[in-house]
């Protein structure tokens, strides 16, 4: 027997509609179509039709979308996205607990917060623990997030300096020589690093904390011999090290000290052959206190909607594939080139 029909309104001041629905009411669609609901909006009023559930659902999600843009935040696509998503699931006032847990902001004056349930716990992992690991597919945050929580813990001197390293590895193909001096030769590979300082912490204050020595961003070739105490330590691209690296590299960790580990292990560069440290420390660690292992996932994906798609449609074809390895060779005993 089919649901019975009802009706129920809610209000919506007109300053904040276009920011619920979005430009042409692109948001209300995707409700109505995730919800299977109709949405009519007149003179402040909106009037939620449909199966009784289904309006309770879609109340709860447009209830939610209003108290975000009340508090002063644009509703983007992921968030919507998301919040079907976890409604589906049952999952209720997703949006509003995660809206609690900004960590900085950057120089512009945007907050830095976690979008998503992975992205939380995430974080919460590196509060809590002196090594965590991040793992998850490229536009999860995981390196963004390790930033900003590393710039919070330096802004209120819980440590004395921040440690940015990641394996100078080219990806898929071979770059040569580059020219200029060593700096400029490995810079390239930390440009991502630098990126998301500029934007939390602003050109000019990183580079007079550069200076200072305070922070340091170095390829991990430069971590060898070194005892790196009362600092926050990001190894970013993991996947790209050896075991011999990542084994030299955890043993660095010195007192007063928090390390962040990220990698996809879907991507690797390592030639082929040589395992990747990051899977070994993995499997070696998992039950070591103090150490936390984060895995993200596509539903996780903060950057445009289309990543996520693209993510996804990996996943599904790795999965349907598993005779290729990942870094998209086949492998050699089941397929000759």
């Amino acid at each position: 027997m089919a649901e019975p029909v009802i009706e129920e309104r809610m209000e919506i001041p007109a300053a904040h509609e276009a920011n619920i629905f979005g430009q042409y009411d692109v948001f209300a669609k995707k409700l109505e179509r995730a919800y299977r609901v109709s949405l009519i909006s007149r003179d402040g009023v909106m009037r939620i039709i449909g199966p009784a559930p289904n309006v309770k659902e879609a109340k709860n999600a447009l209830s939610q979308l209003l108290s975000l843009s009340l508090r002063g935040e644009t509703i983007t696509e992921q968030n919507v996205n998301y919040l079907i998503a976890m409604s589906l699931e049952n999952r209720e006032n997703v949006l509003l607990s995660l809206d609690e847990s900004c960590i900085c902001h950057t120089i512009s004056g945007k907050p830095v917060k976690p979008k998503t349930l992975g992205q939380k716990q995430y974080v919460d992992a590196m509060k809590n623990n002196m090594v965590t690991f991040g793992i998850g597919p490229a536009g999860t945050g995981k390196t963004y997030l390790a930033m900003a929580m590393a710039i919070t813990a330096f802004r209120s001197e819980e440590v004395g300096r921040i440690i940015m390293t990641r394996p100078a590895i080219e990806a898929g193909e071979k770059l040569g020589f580059l020219p200029g001096d060593l700096q400029s030769k490995v810079d390239p590979y930390l440009r991502p690093l630098y990126d998301a300082l500029y934007q939390i912490m602003g050109a000019e204050t990183f580079q007079k904390n550069m200076e200072k020595g305070l922070i340091e961003v170095a390829p991990l070739a430069y971590m060898r011999g070194r005892t790196l105490d009362n600092a926050y330590i990001i190894l970013d691209e993991a996947q790209n090290t050896t075991q011999a690296q990542m084994k030299m590299f955890l043993t660095r960790i010195g007192f007063g000290s928090k390390v962040v580990i990220t990698g996809d292990t879907s991507q690797k560069d390592l030639p082929s052959g040589v395992k990747s440290g990051l899977d070994v420390a993995l499997k070696v660690l998992k039950n070591v206190e103090g150490i936390a292992v984060c895995n993200l996932t596509s539903r996780d994906v903060v950057r445009h909607p289309l990543v996520q798609k693209i993510v996804e449609a990996y996943e599904n074809y790795e999965a349907k594939h598993p005779e290729r390895d990942n870094a998209g060779r086949y492998d050699r005993r089941t397929y000759r080139r």
